[in-house]
């Protein structure tokens, strides 16, 4: 295999000889091939260097569509007298954090914990058995501005390792031990109350923003999790003010930059406070869970807007974002020949080449695309000075497309390509969400090829989960994140779809994670199981970031699954696990909101519907969701209809029962009556007669 590049250098040819992260599969990690650092993976041969030769080792975490990534790159990695310096004096690992999310919480932890912030590109630089003794984020090359530079900075440990190295190995002990203490062995547990959803509520309302939705200062997140939980406060409370907050923050994110107007979808974050001026990257836990709180708010307000934004978004992940197989990618860069946003940005010149003058000149008053523009010289397609929001209009559709086939194939935007369990559990649960609420079996179909690629390709022989499939290789023994997550994506299909299938692998994998992941001794499941590689320690993540924590998310699939089969030993571990969320997130729970969600599933009013099916036919023999709708599409439609997060049903027949009963044998004693489909319901521990109609099963799951 010819292992060199022939590269021309300002006019001169040129060979470039590629590093040790050639044979890996990570975007990021190629991205780095032909620095002329000598970079590792994280791997034993690495760590044997470092203690066989006493270097110190220096860790590098990002991501490939991460621009401060790109640009320490340019800066520092791709230059020679940096390069030097480390290969010479350091080991150099690089780590994909998508790939390697439990590396990235420990040295991310740290980071935080020394320096109050933390972000990528993550720098650490530690000993050769991991300790950590200095950690940083992005770093120029040179010192400026307060900042100092990496050229100074590895000159200083240099010296100082051959010095006075024993201050930097204590130091390392020494935080070692701290993150040990603090981060694996916290046992802190609480008591479940409703005081902790009304203060984390009481939270989101003091940090809103009024004129433009969200929360906070700029930038922005969308944090849609947050929009989730105060969705469902809105529902069980009736608090117009709370529902305010989640249409407000919905409509002003659709109107601004952040989404794509012309080929859909959301970047990871704004700016600005009006949600104009994006960070173009955009990733896929984004648009999975965006689209889930405007498939939640669309299902309890009936605002069309919310669909269209939904099912845009859906469109975007499909034509772009989606694996022959079914899988769905990653995340699509922000920069385009180093200059972050310009695939997203047009000019008017520009729009009145692609469309008529008519069109065109309507296409940038619609848009806001001015002569001056709003970003760098050109604009940023928004809507944020358009009197009113329409859920359609065939015109704009139209010449969206004109616009979008025409940058298409002025540039090509780099796109991660890699698929992750965890992410993609997300978008399962978005496809699936939509096939429910909208009803179309396009988006079940899709929502169950995603299922089908991860039980193939993501899962082994024994059923343990992997983190990441990438040109035709799995790897890395999944996390916390990929058995809840996934959990939650099969047990959102099989309440869409009523395939006992989703629910049996829904039950052995949450086994598995207890299995793997609970910690006997203080409550709460680690990030990283028993048998994966062990790290300086164990870390346990509650709060929730960009996406949900796992723990928050194993505490709402135990609970789920508790009401829905009625099993002491899911109940006695949701009960542990809330406990033990609710002693986490007391001093900030609105920084917890999917733990809160969590909560509110033990809470609030909860209501268990058994459908027992009064006949299969041949349909549902070759199609069980085909057979369903068939004989239960009143209960579809009802589902379909209302914004009812806690209630949970099952469906028992002939095809099914045997198999239900394992999982849920207090159905066993449920049985048809007068020949005809029938309704078991159960609220707050109270049951009523079965009954044959729907209109009564309607009147008693709306009763508040």
């Amino acid at each position: 295999m010819n292992t060199t590049e022939h590269v021309t250098n300002k006019g001169q040819g040129t060979t470039r000889i590629p590093n040790k992260l050639l044979n890996e599969k990570s975007p990021y990690l190629l991205q780095h091939v032909y620095n002329p650092v000598n970079w590792y993976p994280w791997c034993e041969e690495a760590f044997t260097k470092a203690r066989e030769e006493n270097r110190p080792i220096f860790l590098s975490i990002g991501y490939s569509t991460c621009h401060w990534c790109h640009v320490m790159a340019h800066e520092c990695f791709e230059d020679e007298e940096i390069a030097e310096m480390l290969n010479n004096n350091f080991v150099s690992i690089k780590v994909d954090k998508e790939e390697r999310p439990d590396i990235d919480t420990v040295y991310m932890t740290v980071c935080q914990a020394t320096t109050g912030h933390g972000g990528w590109p993550l720098t650490i630089l530690m000993t050769p058995d991991q300790k950590p003794f200095y950690a940083a984020t992005y770093i120029p090359k040179e010192t400026r501005y307060g900042m100092i530079g990496l050229w100074d900075l590895l000159n200083q440990v240099n010296r100082q390792w051959k010095s006075k190295q024993e201050d930097l190995v204590r130091t390392g002990d020494q935080l070692a031990d701290i993150m040990k203490r603090e981060f694996e062995c916290r046992s802190d547990s609480g008591t479940v109350s409703k005081d902790l959803i009304d203060l984390a509520v009481t939270q989101f309302k003091q940090n809103f923003d009024h004129d433009f939705g969200g929360f906070g200062n700029e930038p922005k997140f969308p944090t849609p999790h947050n929009l989730m939980f105060l969705l469902r406060y809105a529902s069980q409370t009736a608090d117009e003010q709370i529902l305010f907050m989640v249409e407000n923050t919905l409509k002003h994110m659709y109107r601004g930059g952040i989404y794509d107007h012309i080929g859909y979808g959301f970047s990871r974050y704004s700016t600005d406070a009006k949600w104009l001026v994006p960070h173009f990257e955009k990733m896929l836990y984004d648009n999975a869970m965006l689209t889930i709180a405007y498939l939640e708010t669309y299902q309890y307000t009936k605002n069309p807007l919310y669909r269209m934004v939904a099912e845009q978004t859906l469109e975007y992940i499909r034509r772009e974002m989606t694996d022959r197989e079914g899988g769905f990618y990653c995340a699509q860069d922000a920069d385009v020949e180093g200059v972050e946003g310009k695939y997203y940005v047009f000019t008017p010149d520009e729009i009145n080449a692609i469309l008529d003058n008519k069109d065109g000149s309507f296409f940038c008053d619609y848009f806001d695309i001015t002569k001056d523009g709003n970003f760098e010289g050109a604009s940023i397609p928004n809507l944020i000075k358009a009197p009113e929001l329409k859920s359609n209009n065939e015109r704009v559709e139209h010449l969206c497309e004109k616009v979008y086939s025409e940058r298409l194939n002025r540039y090509k935007l780099h796109k991660d390509d890699k698929i992750l369990t965890s992410w993609n559990a997300l978008m399962i649960s978005a496809y699936a969400k939509a096939g429910q609420v909208l009803q179309k079996e396009e988006y079940i179909d899709v929502a169950k090829r995603a299922v089908e690629f991860i039980n193939t390709r993501l899962t082994d022989e024994e059923g343990m989960l992997y983190i990441r499939y990438r040109e035709d290789k799995k790897a890395y023994l999944g996390l916390l994140d990929d058995y809840a997550f996934y959990s939650m994506a099969l047990l959102c299909l099989y309440e869409t779809t009523f395939d006992i299938d989703y629910l049996k692998r829904a039950v052995v994998l949450t086994d598995k994670m207890i299995d793997q992941f609970w910690d006997s001794q203080s409550g709460g499941f680690f990030l990283n199981s028993k048998d994966s590689e062990q790290l300086i320690y164990r870390p346990k993540e509650v709060y929730d970031g960009a996406i949900p924590s796992g723990n928050s998310v194993a505490g709402y699939v135990l609970q789920r699954l508790s009401n829905l089969t009625a099993n002491p030993h899911y109940k006695e571990y949701a009960d542990k696990q809330l406990s033990f969320l609710a002693g986490q997130v007391k001093d900030y729970p609105a920084g917890h909101s999917f733990s809160c969600m969590a909560m509110m599933e033990a809470l609030y009013p909860s209501k268990e519907i058994v459908c027992i099916a009064a006949r299969t036919n041949s349909a549902y023999a070759n199609n069980r969701a085909a057979g369903i709708q068939e004989d239960h599409q009143e209960l579809l439609d009802y589902l379909a209809n209302n914004f009812e997060p806690n209630t949970v049903v099952l469906l028992k027949s002939p095809n099914n029962e045997d198999e239900l009963i394992k999982i849920a044998d207090y159905v066993n004693n449920y049985h048809i009556i007068n020949d005809k489909t029938t309704y078991y319901i159960c609220e707050n521990h109270s049951c009523q007669a079965p009954r044959n109609d729907l209109p009564v099963v309607e009147k008693v799951i709306q009763k508040k």
